[in-house]
């Protein structure tokens, strides 16, 4: 068996509106969702899938490097086709790989699994990963509805203030009660320019979460200041996870090794494949940590990580983030169809769980019409807009893909016609500032006179810095202008 063709193929589904969602230091618009489809064929017919980092520069790569180097190899021998590159081409290559893996799979009639350690259970944890930039009890009101839908716990993205971030996780704890898990997904925390939380506004913020028993707290400090991770995890206020901005395996095992993190995260198909996944478990699982995987895009993307996942005990493996659009009139963030169209049949679900199945290869058939129905639209598919300092960048791929400031008639809202995308001519009407409750920013960040005001009573026991400023850095923003994330 032989390989004859390789495609990556880019897809996007655009919003039906750009979706705008204020925040305490900006505003993030999302215009579409882009999707990659790594397609590898055999000379005996069979196809091997996988999804790929859904940006352009993946796409070229694929194309002009990854593919003459495929051509003419067996599938079947994957593991020693020694691919050579520099670190960014050959995280694509290894998702690629998992192509390979599923092709080989095909053809032994086995699960994917089974080539890749062996299952040790057919079932992963999930958690509905949601909620971005809401009110409190919108949040609260989502929180009960993931619950509903059978997770046993829910992720969201708080970035009102400090104030409404510790109301927010208060009400949510009110409204789902004390058996469903609440993750905290703090990385908006760090990239609000001039408003970003200062360590110790963080560590206070922490301290009062953890009435409320949050499963984790995650990314609350810029991701490459591992020592303030080691800190803050110091204080055992809550549970720690952090891990998907690393750029490479020195920065997982450093995370690993010095105690940063209690809950160590990854994506699979864009942060170096399945071996170097393993090794990472590996590594959780001596220094008595756990792993949670990262996956943010389409139902592929979950399913190529439980394949892993579950060669792994659920004492080391625990979680799989499993991304909740509200497809089909379901509870999620936005509609993002082409992530359940991509498989002819949905995932099984029970009970939470994700059933991984026993079909040959990753079990699933590929449903190859969403190549035709969701077209690749070129350029960002969000952008965010600090206001202090001002500045405005645009996301052009997944979290694997650093930020990059937006074009002139991007921040100016001008149609940006070599883009290609419609949504984009709507931004410019609606540019204005975010207008949040004076209260929060009168004592938060507090002018002189008004710096004796009474502190509102759910921020009580986490007084604000002496200044009322953040005390970031200028370091500190520059990490807030460069680093990615989806």
């Amino acid at each position: 068996m032989k390989i004859t063709e390789v495609h990556a193929v880019l897809m996007s589904y655009p919003l039906p509106q750009p979706l705008r969602l204020p925040f305490w230091g900006g505003e993030r618009t999302i215009l579409k969702r882009d999707a990659m489809l790594i397609r590898v064929k055999a000379d005996n017919g069979l196809i091997g899938y996988a999804p790929g980092p859904a940006h352009e520069r993946a796409a070229r790569e694929i194309h002009d490097t990854i593919r003459p180097f495929l051509l003419g190899k067996g599938p079947r021998r994957w593991a020693d086709l020694n691919f050579k590159g520099e670190l960014e081409i050959t995280k694509t290559y290894r998702a690629v790989e998992i192509a390979l893996i599923d092709l080989a799979a095909r053809y032994e009639g086995c699960a994917l699994s089974e080539l890749i350690g062996g299952r040790k259970r057919s079932r992963i944890k999930l958690y509905g990963s949601a909620g971005m930039y809401m009110s409190p009890a919108r949040f609260a009101e989502e929180a009960a509805a993931i619950a509903e839908m059978g997770f046993t716990a829910y992720k969201m993205r708080p970035a009102l203030g400090p104030e409404y971030d510790l109301e927010t996780v208060r009400l949510m704890r009110q409204t789902v009660g004390p058996n469903v898990g609440l993750m905290i997904d703090a990385h908006s925390w760090w990239r609000m320019g001039d408003k970003s939380y200062s360590q110790e506004v963080v560590t206070r913020l922490t301290r009062a979460m953890a009435e409320y028993r949050p499963t984790w707290l995650e990314e609350p400090l810029p991701p490459e200041n591992h020592a303030a991770y080691r800190e803050l995890r110091a204080k055992e206020l809550l549970p720690l996870a952090t891990g998907e901005h690393e750029h490479d395996e020195a920065g997982f095992l450093d995370l690993i090794e010095t105690g940063a993190a209690d809950y160590i995260q990854m994506d699979v198909c864009c942060q170096g494949g399945f071996a170097m996944g393993q090794r990472i478990f590996a590594a959780v699982a001596r220094r008595g940590l756990r792993f949670a995987f990262h996956s943010w895009g389409t139902a592929l993307e979950v399913l190529v990580a439980a394949h892993l996942g579950i060669c792994w005990p659920a004492e080391v493996v625990e979680w799989l983030e499993y991304p909740c659009y509200s497809n089909a009139g379901r509870p999620g963030m936005y509609p993002f169809a082409l992530a359940d169209e991509i498989l002819r049949e949905p995932l099984t679900i029970e009970r939470g769980d994700l059933i991984v199945p026993h079909g040959p290869g990753l079990g699933v058939e590929i449903d190859e019409r969403v190549i035709e129905k969701y077209p690749f639209i070129p350029g960002p598919w969000s952008f965010f807009r600090i206001d202090s300092p001002p500045e405005t960048v645009a996301v052009t791929g997944d979290h694997s893909v650093k930020w990059v400031p937006a074009a002139p008639h991007d921040r100016e809202g001008d149609n940006h016609r070599r883009q290609l995308c419609p949504h984009q001519a709507k931004l410019k009407a609606t540019r204005g500032r975010v207008s949040l409750p004076r209260r929060i920013g009168a004592w938060f960040y507090p002018p002189v006179a008004t710096a004796q005001r009474r502190r509102p009573t759910p921020w009580r026991d986490c007084a604000a810095p002496a200044s009322g400023r953040s005390t970031r850095s200028s370091a500190g923003r520059a990490i807030h202008r460069t680093t990615r994330r989806i």
